[in-house]
């Protein structure tokens, strides 16, 4: 199984980036997704999930508004869409896969992650 995470990089502040995750080795379709951070000193947060039928999502408080996620079970991808960018949303990115319809539990594959760096 590989979670291959992109389009990390740097930004300024109210600007935009797009992560990427391609998924190979399971059956796509049969997994939430989701996208968890982690900025330097915290703990890993949960930012967004998408259940495999793309009919539920969830957000966490800081990202509504300004984050999109989606996902394309023909290709096997799941994007998030960041907007408005903060200094505060600078994290390395990470997706994740988790067997079934829960989008909140142990999540069972992890890509390698992606860095996200918002300057003011």
């Amino acid at each position: 199984v590989q979670l291959q995470a992109s389009g990390g990089g740097s930004v300024q502040a109210g600007g935009s980036l797009r992560l990427s995750c391609a998924v190979s080795g399971l059956t796509f379709s049969s997994y939430a997704m989701g996208w968890f951070r982690q900025a330097p000193g915290k703990e890993r947060e949960f930012v967004t999930g998408i259940s495999a039928s793309t009919s539920r999502t969830y957000y966490v408080d800081s990202a509504k508004g300004r984050f999109t996620i989606s996902r394309d079970n023909a290709k096997n991808t799941v994007d998030l869409q960041m907007n408005s960018l903060k200094p505060e949303d600078t994290a390395v990115y990470y997706c994740a896969a988790r067997k079934g319809t829960l989008l909140f539990g142990n999540y069972d594959y992890w890509g390698q992650g992606t860095l996200v760096t918002v300057s003011s």
